[in-house]
Parts: structure tokens; sequence; C-alpha cells
């Protein structure tokens, strides 16, 4: 059975015979939303994927619960048996809450000058510039810009506000969320006598497939070669990417990080939020940053870097900033006195 629509019934059996996993319980339950363990109800479906949370399962109201094999005795209802929950979890609210898809036509308001495909949405108050190519089931929504010369591959969605400037290009299925500003001019200046010389940005932003931009995040054109986001990769909002800056395949982003230009990140790394990475560094495919990490060498080799001063009272981080001072003498002094013991060592 399905709703409207604005959401989607399936029953227990039928989320399992199109996601796989192993069904405990009443396959005939009804499930018509996702929710935590301690906020779902009747008709909702749960996960666990965190063990601390494990307290929770026996209290739950949920109908059914997603979770390992081996805590399936600890559901008092219906479960669905997976070795990922949260994997599974995802899949099955993406299937509960299919998205919204616009209306195909170009609406009242909208100003395109060039030839939109049947298929595609513009919305009112759009702006579509000349030489732009969409592909099928392109939506481009209220009072989101698209510059000369973009091209936009098939089922991609710009929201409200989004603007993309001239001579850009974005995959298939990308989503580029409300305030999101792709391709302005990086930031080139020369000095000169007077002040400041604008170096032209000649560059493009070039998004691949099945990326994703959050609200406000700004991504510079190249200033000569491209600045490239690789297929998969998924930033937050109010993320800052520099000229000249290469993401690679299946990276993440959180919010609120800053990337200056012409940094290369490698292909599925993970980047917390608030980290700051300075420019022309090299990051390794595999790289798990902390965040409010502030990165300011190359790394080569994946794995988990954090470089964070622990949280504590005011007085005692000023007390312990000041003694960061003299870490340079403390360290001449001990290795002065090592030595020191070393020669006393040898004479007896």
């Amino acid at each position: 059975m399905h709703s409207d629509a604005s959401g989607a019934t399936y029953t227990l059996a039928a989320i399992v015979d199109r996601l796989g996993g192993e069904l405990r319980g009443d396959g005939s339950l009804p499930i018509t939303q996702v929710g935590t363990l301690q906020g779902a109800t009747a008709g909702q479906i749960t996960f666990l994927a965190n063990p601390k949370y494990r307290k929770h399962l026996a209290e739950t109201r949920a109908s059914a619960v997603i979770l390992v094999p081996e805590l399936a005795g600890e559901v008092p209802g219906a479960a669905i048996l997976t070795p990922k929950p949260y994997q599974y979890y995802a899949r099955v609210a993406a299937l509960l809450n299919p998205p919204v898809r616009a209306v195909a036509g170009i609406q009242p308001g909208a100003v395109c000058e060039s030839t939109i495909p049947p298929s595609c949405h513009v919305g009112p108050g759009a702006h579509v510039g000349p030489g732009v190519v969409l592909g099928e089931g392109v939506e481009i929504r209220a009072n989101a810009v698209i510059g000369a010369g973009v091209r936009i591959g098939a089922g991609s969605v710009v929201h409200p506000g989004a603007v993309i400037y001239p001579g850009c290009q974005v995959g298939e299925r990308a989503i580029i969320h409300s305030g999101a500003v792709i391709g302005a001019d990086g930031f080139g200046f020369a000095r000169d006598t007077d002040g400041w010389l604008k170096i032209p940005q000649v560059g493009r932003v070039v998004l691949g497939n099945d990326v994703e931009i959050g609200a406000n995040t700004s991504i510079d054109r190249g200033a000569l070669e491209d600045t490239v986001i690789g297929d998969g990769c998924k930033l937050d909002n109010q993320i800052q990417i520099g000229h000249n800056c290469i993401i690679g395949a299946h990276t993440v982003i959180a919010g609120c990080v800053g990337i200056a230009g012409s940094t290369r990140i490698g292909h599925h790394c993970a980047i917390g939020g608030a980290a700051m990475i300075l420019g022309h560094l090299e990051i390794a495919p595999g790289t798990e940053i902390s965040p409010g990490t502030m990165v300011m060498k190359s790394i080569p080799r994946g794995g988990k870097y954090t470089a964070l001063y622990p949280l504590d009272t005011h007085d005692r981080w000023l007390q312990n900033a000041a003694q960061l001072k003299h870490l340079d003498r403390l360290a001449r002094r001990v290795a002065e006195l090592e030595r020191k013991l070393e020669e006393l060592e040898t004479k007896s």
C-alpha cells in the first residue's frame, strides 16, 4: 500500500522486500515514517546504531526497530536485522519520504534566454541566461539565477535564490540549496603601488554527479584552471572553497569550513565543522579532519587528524596558554640536562 505524494506507507514486509535485511515479527505492520528510539510512536520505525542508546530499546514505542542481529532479543516488538543499521535507516527514510518534484514548465515571471526542455521546471522569478544547456528533468526553482553558458545535468535541482555564474558546469542529480553561490570570482589580487590590481578569474567551477551543495555555501571559480568538486561530494551549509581547489570524489565537508585556494583534497575524506585549511596544500585520500582543526601543512597519509586545544575554564586556559610560550626554552633546558646526564653516566 502507498499513500499520497507527500509521503509513502509500506508494510515491514514490503520494506524488507525492497531493501533486504531480516524481518523479525509481524510483517503486515504499516510504517508511515521514521523516528527516534525515544520519540517514535506506533506506525513509525526507528534504529539503533550508537550503543549508548541501547538502554532505550526496551521502552521504545516504535512499531519496529532497525538494528544488528546480535541485539534482536532486546526489542519488545518487530525488528529488521542488518549489519549496518544507520545505512539501512537512511534508505528507509528515503523510501518513506520521496522528493517532491516541481511541475514541469516555465512558470509565470521566469525569464529564459535559452531553450528549455519540456521536462524541466523554471520557477517564478528565475533567470536562465543565454547558451544554457539543461538535462532532462532539471529544476530551477524560484528566483534562482543561471548564468550564460552554464550546463546542468539531468535530474539536478537548483533551489530558490541560488546563483550559478556563467560558464560553470553541474553534473547529474546534483542538489544546490538556497543561497549557494557557484562560480563567483576567487580572491585574486596583485599588490600595486597605489593598492591592489584585480586579476580576472577565467576558470570555471565544475561539479560532478550526485553532488550536494548546502545553503549559503560559496565555491569560487578558478583563476586559470577550474575549481573541481568530484562525484558524490556532500557539502554542508556556509562553506567557503577558494579558487582552483580540487575536492576528490565522495568527500564530505561539514558546515563553516574554509578551504583556501589551490588546495587539493583526496577522495573519501571527511572534514569536520569549522575546520580551516590553508591554501596550496595536499590532503591525502581517506583523511578525517576533526571539527575546529587548523590545517597548516599538507597531509601525505590518510588517517584522523586533530589540532584542538582542550576546553577549560578561562583562568586555567590563560595559565596553560602562558606556559606554552615557554615550551621552546623548556625543551632546550631538558635537552641540555639530558646531555649532562649522559656525560655523568659515561664518566661513572
